[in-house]
């Protein structure tokens, strides 16, 4: 019989784990920067003219070493380093206000963007 309690309770727990989402955390929001002189966030296919506030995990991909990803606005000022190539996973919490992203060595040639958060 607490063979039976225990299992039921591990099943219970699984479920738990796997049916609830992380609280307050949504996902969806991606920045990618290079190869080329493009940068941009994205919400599934489409670029983020203005979201809702509230905390995401945020999938950063930097295609070139000529180039990084600096997120700035209300309390957010995230950026990778000029040299680095790869993936990260930022989590962020956006609060309303503009918030503004680009290259840092490129943002006066146009390599930047914004987005509202309401």
């Amino acid at each position: 019989m607490r063979r039976i309690a225990v299992s039921v309770a591990a099943a219970v727990a699984m479920a738990a784990i796997i049916l609830v989402p992380a609280h307050g955390k949504t996902a969806g929001l991606k920045g990618e920067v290079g190869p080329g002189f493009d940068i941009e966030v994205k919400k599934g296919s489409v670029d983020v003219k203005k979201i809702k506030a509230g905390t995401y995990r945020m999938p950063i991909e930097d295609k070139s070493s000529a180039h990084n990803f600096h997120l700035k606005g209300p309390g957010v000022n995230k950026k990778t380093g000029v040299g680095f190539v790869g993936k990260k996973t930022w989590t962020v919490t956006l609060k309303p206000g503009k918030y503004t992203y680009q290259c840092d060595p490129h943002a006066t040639a146009g390599m930047k963007g914004t987005f509202r958060v309401t």
